[in-house]
């Protein structure tokens, strides 16, 4: 009578093509049944060609034959599994004295993510954080502008015996960009490659001090610098902003679906609905709903992640822009108030996140939010 383990003695004989290990102990065995001359092999193959299975039922059945002195009847049942994506994710990569890393994100361009991060940063900064932006929309960058400081260049400072970029600094609110080693009116002509090595140089080449934020102002939509950044920096967790308008929801949930993927696996913050309806200065009470009305809310409900504020179409909020002074730096205002709901609905996601963060972390968070929001 045929035994199991004569089975299994006879299989440890046997090799895929590409593998030093035999197929029983690199585990791709599962199952073996023996019921008299019947033989049933459950077996986990990678490469679901039917070349690669032929090749190695019949190597299975030379073995088994080989070693057997009658017929038998093999019966292979093929198990697929998919290769394993490479993890984007670094999660052992530290930026000395940085607590936190956040990525602001859209599908698409035009919905003002870059406002939003501008202003995101100002109300932390006024909440008492320590707050930069690394500007990390190489083809297009804007935060300088926003801070009214283009045309600036960085100076290099030494740091322990190493050169290193002193980050532009205006209203508490450290920045690097693209933007301060190119004019104006020069377009960015780069290949991923390069535009991945400029970004490392300012993650890595900078002398950020201690912070307890860092904005990421990611470029719109999911290609090489997103991977880079993921590559590059721990992601405490990733903030998707988008307007109500049904084409740039589908651009957002793309970009959730990105950070969700499990090589990647970066924690969505939650969702910002921007330029979510106007109102008149004339008529205040009064809300028009340009690009649809509460999309991004739903979104969000429709992915069971947070939905951390909408803010409306206010005509200073673009002006501020302009004009190089965020407007949530204008005390007792609208823009004011919203912009700092926003901050701290994001600031409890991110407490949430950081449960399994040291204590010293999550209480030091805890406590200057809690402090600030009894103001």
């Amino acid at each position: 009578m045929l035994t199991k383990n004569q089975i299994s003695e006879i299989l440890s004989n046997v090799h895929f093509d590409s593998n030093k290990e035999n197929i029983v102990s690199n585990g791709s065995v599962k199952n073996i049944v023996v019921f008299n001359k019947e033989i049933v092999i459950d077996l986990e193959i990678l490469k679901p060609t039917l070349q690669a299975k032929n090749t190695i039922k019949r190597k299975i059945i030379v073995a088994i034959k080989n070693n057997i002195d009658f017929d038998v009847d093999v019966k292979i049942n093929f198990i697929l599994i998919s290769e394993k994506e490479p993890t984007i994710f670094n999660s052992t990569k530290k930026i000395e004295n940085i607590s936190n890393i956040v990525a602001i994100s859209s599908g698409k361009g035009g919905v003002g993510k870059s406002t939003v991060t501008a202003n995101l940063a100002v109300s932390l900064s006024k909440m008492g954080f320590k707050v930069g932006i690394l500007d990390a929309d190489i083809y297009g960058p804007s935060i300088p502008e926003m801070f009214d400081v283009s045309g600036q260049k960085p100076l290099a400072v030494d740091v322990n015996g190493k050169s290193k970029m002193k980050p532009i600094e205006n209203y508490n609110v450290k920045i690097l960009s693209i933007g301060f080693f190119t004019k104006i009116d020069q377009a960015v002509i780069w290949r991923g490659p390069m535009a991945s090595k400029a970004l490392n140089q300012m993650i890595f080449d900078a002398d950020w001090g201690v912070l307890d934020f860092l904005l990421v102002d990611l470029p719109p939509g999911t290609g090489d610098i997103h991977l880079s950044i993921m590559q590059s920096l721990p992601i405490s967790g990733a903030v998707v902003i988008s307007t109500p308008q049904k084409i740039a929801l589908n651009d957002a949930r793309k970009g959730v679906s990105m950070f969700k993927k499990e090589n990647i696996n970066v924690p969505v913050l939650g969702i910002i609905e921007n330029m979510a309806y106007f109102s008149p200065e004339e008529l205040p009470e009064n809300k028009y709903y340009l690009f649809g009305k509460e999309g991004a809310k739903n979104l969000s409900s429709d992915l069971n992640i947070p939905f951390l504020g909408e803010i409306p179409i206010i005509q200073s909020v673009r002006e501020a822009a302009d004009f190089g002074r965020p407007a949530a730096m204008q005390e007792n205002t609208i823009s004011e108030n919203i912009f700092n709901k926003v901050s701290k609905n994001m600031l409890s996601q991110l407490i949430i996140r950081n449960k399994e963060l040291p204590e010293t972390e999550i209480v030091r968070i805890t406590t200057m939010s809690g402090c600030l929001s009894q103001k």
